[in-house]
């Protein structure tokens, strides 16, 4: 009978072992989401402004050879990411399927102009700098005209500050809320053995002898939770990969190694300092207040 109590005890234990490991490793999971994010918010700003740019009207007059000259002209500069050069015909190609009718037949010619459309880098994404691109190419004879939507600009880089600093407020929440999870867990946990603490208190066993196991017990659960929570960031990113391979991808192993390793050191050391007050609480509880503890 008591071997069979014994099984059933050790069951439990288990389960409340398992239990405490995966609510853990989810909540580092959220944690290890949030800083994936913080740690890719530079690339994510980045990814953003370097799909903003301009387009250079061409011409009618230039000849093929003057605009590819032009062209790796613009290649060369420090604020050109990248440049496609458009047509006339693909130009009206591409407003023809926009439309839906082909207005060329309509008109009897093709009224659009050859362009250039400049791709930035991310450090020149912005009013400022653009005006002064600008003024830097009216100088060409090619162009006829250079366009781009200012306030899209503006409103762009006005919304990733604002994004940026949302991320970090959010960020502090739920690391808030995290660390009060974790300790929550693992309260509950250890209030089942309370009164293992207090027996083994009253006996004359040192405080330092009562919590060494129960520390050593919280690092490997922070470990293992840690564990668990960066095979789902592996899989969250494998995944996303997929659909934003420019912003999340494997390649960055500096970063990852980074995330990772905070994952493990939090994981450990939030279970390590919350599993030593919950001990703590319970060392300082007279027997007879264990009944009424909660």
């Amino acid at each position: 009978m008591a071997s069979k109590e014994n099984k059933i005890s050790q069951k439990r234990l288990r389960n409340s072992y398992l239990t405490s490991i995966i609510s853990i490793s989810l909540v580092l999971f959220l944690l290890g989401i949030l800083g994936l994010l913080i740690l890719n918010v530079q690339t994510l700003s980045n990814y953003i402004k370097e799909n903003i740019g301009f387009t250079i009207f061409l011409k009618d007059n230039i000849k093929e050879v003057d605009i590819i000259r032009f062209q790796k002209k613009l290649d060369a500069t420090d604020y050109v990411k990248e440049s496609q050069f458009i047509s006339k015909e693909r130009a009206a190609k591409i407003l023809q399927e926009e439309l839906g009718q082909d207005f060329i037949e309509f008109l009897g010619y093709n009224p659009l102009s050859a362009s250039i459309d400049i791709k930035l880098f991310a450090k020149y994404a912005n009013t400022d700098s653009l005006k002064v691109i600008k003024e830097s190419l009216k100088d060409y004879p090619e162009i006829s005209e250079i366009y781009y939507q200012q306030s899209l600009v503006h409103m762009v880089n006005e919304n990733v500050k604002k994004i940026s600093l949302i991320i970090l407020i959010f960020s502090s929440l739920l690391l808030l809320m995290a660390v009060t999870l974790i300790n929550n867990t693992i309260r509950l946990s250890i209030y089942s053995k309370r009164f293992l603490i207090n027996t083994m208190h009253i006996v004359g066993a040192t405080r330092n002898f009562i919590r060494k196991p129960f520390l050593a017990k919280s690092v490997v659960h922070g470990f293992y939770a840690s564990i668990i929570a960066i095979s789902l960031i592996i899989a969250l990113i494998y995944f996303a990969q997929k659909e934003f391979p420019e912003i999340i991808t494997f390649e960055n192993i500096e970063i990852l190694g980074i995330l990772f390793t905070f994952v493990i050191i939090l994981g450990i050391l939030i279970n390590y300092i919350s599993t030593f007050i919950a001990v703590n609480k319970f060392l300082r509880l007279k027997t007879d207040d264990l009944y009424y503890f909660h």
